[in-house]
């Protein structure tokens, strides 16, 4: 890691107090067995074992912060519906501000129920009004519901699903109320919903979302990140395009590769230091949760990173979006020296 890292940067965590605005979702997941076909259709007969259900979406990300001990709040749009009070409650079991959630009467609660038996997801049911689009008068209320909260915050992480919540207008006040009060921003961005993202301390697309937004085809050649002209490209282009201070475009099984912006050295390449991978969702939203964190406590963009890395590592070896753990992270990093 870039210099030595400061046990106290770890220690700070519990003392930032973040803020996440973004698509929240429910994720629900039946577990069971398969041992025979259906005789209705050539389908799997799968007998339910388990149920359990987890904050999805920005809520996952939100969730990836608790167990930092940091004071963490959401804004988001639920339903006046069951799983929208499933949502409430593992929020708060998991330590994270509900006041600012706004209930929609005509929104369904965002919930994705995956079927998994053999440690294999079978399907996956959706329950949404895809696309959504919010009226004025409700963007105003998130403004405000920001507005009101601002203050007292060190950082905010816009996550955007591309499910309708997130658009230039939210972006541009959000942006803005954030700057008054000298906010972090980062941003996880969507491909399918093109935004402005002028002036926000961090943008974190992946490597896909990246050649998308920059209009460049991604020739997969298997280049080293730091000899890949296209991704290197890919970067320049996109620290001109959103004016952000630094640029983060997560690489998979090939790491993180942070651009920033009036650097004249090269983008700082991160390998990956996942040792096994056995289930990469949620891995995106750690690595935002995380890099949002240090950046608060303190720490340059580089050490942000890397522990960004660090712990996307640990939660690629885990089976579904289960967060990373103090204790894991600190495990993970003094191995690493």
């Amino acid at each position: 890691m870039p210099g030595t890292l400061d046990p106290a940067l770890i220690d700070a965590f519990p003392r930032q107090r973040l803020l996440v605005i973004g698509d929240v979702m429910l994720d629900r997941f039946i577990w069971g067995s398969v041992s025979r076909i259906s005789p209705e259709a050539p389908v799997p007969v799968v007998e339910v074992e388990r149920e359990s259900h987890f904050p999805g979406g920005a809520a996952n990300v939100a969730r990836n912060l608790t167990p930092f001990g940091p004071r963490v709040d959401l804004i988001g749009l639920v339903g006046p519906d069951p799983n929208g009070e499933m949502l409430r409650g593992d929020l708060r079991e998991n330590r994270i501000g509900v006041d600012h959630l706004l209930e929609v009467p005509d929104f369904p609660t965002i919930t994705k129920t995956r079927v998994v038996a053999r440690q294999q997801q079978v399907v996956r049911i959706d329950h949404e009004r895809r696309r959504y689009i919010p009226s004025p008068d409700l963007i105003e209320k998130v403004v405000a519901e920001f507005r009101s909260v601002a203050g007292d915050l060190d950082g905010v992480i816009i996550e955007d699903y591309g499910k309708g919540l997130i658009g230039q207008e939210l972006v541009d006040s959000v942006r803005g109320i954030a700057r008054e009060a000298g906010l972090v921003v980062t941003v996880d961005p969507n491909p399918r919903n093109p935004i402005a993202w002028n002036g926000v301390t961090t943008v974190k697309p992946n490597r896909a979302e990246a050649f998308h937004e920059a209009g460049i085809e991604d020739p997969r050649d298997g280049a080293h990140p730091l000899e890949d002209t296209a991704l290197l490209e890919t970067g320049r282009r996109l620290l001109e395009k959103w004016r952000s201070e630094h640029l983060l475009i997560t690489l998979g099984e090939h790491g993180m590769l942070l651009f920033t912006a009036g650097s004249e050295g090269e983008p700082y390449h991160i390998p990956t230091r996942a040792k096994e991978v056995f289930d990469v969702s949620g891995a995106g939203d750690t690595a935002i949760a995380v890099f949002t964190l240090a950046l608060c406590a303190g720490a340059g963009a580089r050490v942000a990173a890397e522990l960004s890395n660090q712990a996307s590592g640990i939660v690629v070896g885990k089976l579904g979006t289960s967060p990373v753990e103090r204790e894991e992270l600190l495990e993970a990093v003094l191995a690493s020296r």
